[in-house]
């Protein structure tokens, strides 16, 4: 069981880095509605509050919207460079607290890290997509965005061994493209 609730907190840190709002409402939602899938120990019991729900239903909507227009969704990112990793910490540590020697700040710690990764790498491409497209594809990126990572925290909280397999075959994925970068090339 402690296995199952390391592989969601990746899962769910890494869909925070896409989407800081959309994990975090999940969590709360599951929490709320079926605890025998996720439940909350103090203090990130708070999540399930109707307050924070409203909330997070509304910071959703702000996203989703400032998302999909070009330039706003520049500067989005760039206020979201804070919240998403913040979320992330939230996340992991939320999620795996049944892990007792699993020291606190370590789990914040590497659910900052991970959102903090994949927020990164959104925020670099996600100019590139606007520049390259005259900012017509920036709607259907950020539906994807948001599509990845609703199914992502779904999964992450579901179905914790699949977001492992996936998690493994997209980190290796991007090690073999590294190593086939790096080794010089035919002539």
């Amino acid at each position: 069981m402690d296995l199952l609730n390391i592989f969601s907190a990746f899962g769910l840190s890494a869909s925070a880095g896409l989407n800081a709002y959309i994990p975090l409402l999940i969590v709360s939602l599951v929490g709320r509605f079926a605890p025998n899938l996720l439940k909350l120990n103090p203090p990130w019991d708070v999540m399930t509050s109707w307050w924070i729900i409203g909330l997070l239903i509304m910071l959703c909507l702000i996203e989703f919207f400032a998302d999909k227009i070009p330039v706003v969704d520049t500067i989005n990112d760039g206020i979201q460079t804070f919240i998403r990793p913040a979320a992330g910490a939230i996340l992991f540590a939320s999620s795996a607290h049944v892990i007792t020697d699993v020291h606190p700040i370590l789990s914040l710690a590497l659910g900052l890290f991970i959102a903090g990764g994949v927020h990164a790498v959104k925020a670099t491409a996600r100019p590139v997509v606007t520049a390259t497209t005259a900012g017509t594809a920036n709607v259907a990126v950020s539906a994807a965005e948001d599509a990845l990572s609703t199914v992502l925290s779904i999964l992450s909280v579901v179905m914790p061994v699949v977001v492992a397999c996936v998690l493994v075959i997209i980190t290796a994925f991007i090690v073999l493209r590294m190593i086939r970068r790096s080794s010089p090339s035919k002539v």
